[in-house]
Parts: C-alpha cells; structure tokens; sequence
C-alpha cells in the first residue's frame, strides 16, 4: 500500500529554512533540487533576496534562529555578514543564499544550475 514518502534530514532541514525566510518576508524565494545532479556540491540550494542590508541580514539571523529550534544544527560555514550583499549559510547538505536584489541579479544562480529542479515559494 502506498503511503506517504518520509522526508530526508536534507528535506527537513530546507522546510526549516524556508519558514525562517517567510518569517522575515524574504522575497522570490525558491530551492534547487540538486540531489539528481551529478557532481553537486549539496543536495539543496537555498536562495531569496531582501529589500536592504539589514533585510538580508534579518532574513539570515532567522534562519539560524529557526534551524537552531528545529534541529539544533550550527552552520558549517556562514559569510557574507560584512556587507550583506550575499550572505551564505553552508549547513552542508543544504546551502542557503540571501541576496540584496541587485546582487541576486548580477550573479543569476538560477540560471547557472538551471538543470535543477526549482520549487517557487510564496512569501504572501
């Protein structure tokens, strides 16, 4: 009998993710599905821009926040914090990036890993 597919630590975590973005109105935000990809560097990439430098660094300050709560996991790696152009979180499996929008553009990661599959979430 089919029943519903369990989610993975990886699956998890980017949900996690997700509702720290949405709690600060983290804008376009969507996720590559990389784990179909071979050679990626993760299975998730994580990405949404913000409105200004303290925006960004809102949006960022949740994620740690909400994934501290959910799963009480620490980011291997995080940068960015300086300038809040780009900050990255590296939680390994999934990697998130939250851009002032200008950057976002300048560097286009969707397009780069457009092979990827790409859910769009709702920040209304």
């Amino acid at each position: 009998m089919p029943g519903k597919q369990k989610q993975t630590e990886s699956e998890i975590l980017k949900d996690i993710i997700i509702k720290g973005i949405l709690e600060k109105k983290g804008k376009d935000i969507i996720s590559l599905n990389l784990t179909k990809l071979p050679n990626a560097v993760c299975n998730y990439f994580i990405l949404c821009h913000g409105n200004t430098k303290i925006h960004v660094e809102a949006i960022a300050e949740s994620v740690e926040d909400e994934v501290i709560k959910g799963v009480r996991a620490k980011p291997w790696h995080k940068e960015g914090f300086e300038n809040a152009e780009w900050i990255l979180i590296d939680y390994v499996d999934v990697v998130v990036h939250i851009f002032q929008e200008h950057t976002r553009m300048f560097y286009n990661l969707e397009k780069l890993w457009a092979d990827a599959e790409i859910k769009k979430y709702d920040s209304n």
